[in-house]
């Protein structure tokens, strides 16, 4: 480490990072105004972010973070580019991104665990926050995000992009038309067969170029293995949730939309890892969760290393109503009759347009439209589609899921306080977690 770098690290203050200036806080970007962007997490998900936040035209990049070299690296080749969209500024420490003044907007694809502190303290320093899924990696951590963007009045989206998609756009309006009629079960699922197993790996030294201890951050200290870096991180319980976080975000994020609700009463799981039972993952490769709501139940599903779920899908969320079925993926919806039984007349709910094989939207277009919807919202501080509450209220049914799992029984939760209900264990799971010193989270 860099005797200057090592110097701020001591002198910084740790749970404050930049201060909001005046003209940051009054600086509302104009319909003509270029906004300048910062990436925070140079991976696959936050190259992909940057792209199309460039794609959408009249940005500009300020900034590129990681405390992988490497990875800021392969961003800065991403955006060699005919535009000419050098950063100005690189930099393993977030906080040197913060402390510009000259940055609108910071995009947050670091690990999960590192997505609560990132978001509040770009909050802190005047900054709009995209900040990918899962929100957070604890209740408790997506509330303080919340609080950061009402008190400092940042616009804060989740990447949770289909909300921008146009089927489940389509398939939100049919439901609301109230043709669906009343829904008793959601069932959402992910059945994923391009992951398979994780072989264990010994630890080992960091890799060159690597701040390791930044990428730990407020989660424990333990000796780096390549299977608790880049990418598998999110088989881990300390920065991530597994597949029920990783996928469950998206599906169940939906399905609260379609439902109109904050979060379940209660949740039942099983699960574990069944299908690689000596590989290195901590989370489950196998589970299912039963959430409790006032007039319906909801189900959750996922499987690592087979990919054909519920109607054939990959993954999905599925309403069951009295008068038919509504499916909806990221490559369509459809309706189906609630029976086919032959002394019952056929219902004809079959949604308008292509049928399902034949209609495959251009998923960097459901992307490009979640970001220009931020983007939008930057100019006239409306709240956006995936606003950060939104996120939160979606994650609670995911730490729900896994804290029920992870315990073997049913847990309840009190959805207007937020807090687990009489079991210290799930609570510990789930509600908040320690931060190693001298990292806090502070609104």
């Amino acid at each position: 480490m860099p005797s200057t770098r090592r110097s701020f690290l001591t002198s910084a203050a740790l749970a404050g990072a930049a201060p909001l200036s005046a003209a940051s806080a009054a600086r509302v970007p104009g319909a003509n105004d270029r906004i300048r962007v910062a990436l925070i997490g140079c991976g696959g998900m936050g190259r992909g972010d940057l792209r199309d936040f460039l794609r959408a035209g009249n940005t500009q990049l300020v900034g590129l973070c990681d405390v992988d070299e490497s990875q800021i690296a392969g961003a800065q080749e991403q955006v060699a580019d005919p535009a000419n969209q050098k950063p100005e500024i690189t930099s393993q420490d977030f906080r040197r991104i913060l402390d510009r003044q000259d940055i609108d907007a910071v995009i947050v694809a670091s690990p999960d665990h590192w997505h609560p502190i990132l978001t509040v303290e770009a909050c802190k320093a005047g900054k709009d926050v995209y900040v990918e899924k899962p929100l957070s990696v604890t209740v408790w951590e997506g509330r303080q995000m919340v609080k950061a963007a009402r008190k400092y009045d940042r616009v804060v989206q989740m990447g949770t992009q289909q909300r921008s998609g146009s089927q489940y756009l389509a398939a939100k309006e049919y439901i609301d038309s109230g043709k669906l009629g009343k829904v008793r079960l959601v069932r959402c699922w992910a059945y994923l067969d391009w992951k398979g197993e994780t072989p264990p790996q010994p630890d080992g030294p960091a890799p060159a170029g690597v701040d390791y201890d930044m990428w730990l951050g407020p989660t424990e200290k333990r000796p780096f293995n390549p299977n608790r870096f880049h990418f598998t991180f999110r088989w881990y319980w300390p920065y991530s949730g597994g597949l029920m976080t990783d996928w469950g975000a998206h599906m169940i994020d939906i399905a609260n939309w379609y439902m109109g609700i904050k979060a379940p009463s209660s949740a039942m799981s099983v699960g574990g890892k069944f299908a690689y039972p000596h590989d290195a993952m901590e989370t489950p490769d196998t589970q299912q969760v039963l959430w409790e709501f006032p007039e319906f139940s909801m189900i959750w599903e996922h499987a690592l290393g087979v990919g054909r779920g519920p109607e054939s899908r990959e993954h999905g969320v599925q309403l069951h109503g009295e008068n038919g079925v509504l499916v909806v993926d990221r490559a369509g919806w459809e309706v189906f009759p609630e029976t086919d039984r032959i002394d019952k007349p056929v219902r004809s709910y079959k949604a308008p347009g292509v049928p399902y094989a034949a209609y495959r939207p251009d998923r960097e277009d459901m992307h490009l439209a979640h970001v220009q919807n931020f983007l939008d919202c930057m100019r006239s501080r409306d709240k956006p589609r995936s606003d950060v509450e939104i996120g939160h209220n979606s994650m609670i049914a995911c730490h729900l899921g896994n804290a029920a799992v992870r315990t073997g029984r049913r847990v309840y939760w009190d959805v207007e306080n937020e807090q687990v209900v009489d079991d210290p264990e799930a609570s510990s799971f789930m509600y908040k977690r320690e931060y190693r010193k001298p990292w806090k989270l502070e609104v």
